[in-house]
């Protein structure tokens, strides 16, 4: 009976520990996409290609992929 009185603590342990591990390892992966996928996206004004708005090169016509872009729409 001492026994099983043991097997079933340690079993009841390993079963929490398991379960915290779990949601740690889920909790994380959310938070790294969530980073990744709240970047805000803007289209070029002269090709249409989708940036984040961190990368685009913004000019007075609004977000360009390039400098290139913008010299060719903007004078």
């Amino acid at each position: 009976m001492k026994f099983l009185l043991v097997f079933l603590i340690v079993l009841i342990v390993a079963w929490r520990w398991r379960t915290w591990r779990e949601t740690a390892h889920l909790e994380k992966k959310a938070s790294r996409v969530g980073s990744i996928s709240s970047a805000e996206m803007v289209p070029c004004q002269h090709c249409g290609l989708h940036l984040p708005i961190s990368e685009a090169v913004v000019g007075k016509l609004g977000p360009y992929c390039s400098n290139d872009h913008r010299l060719k729409v903007e004078p």
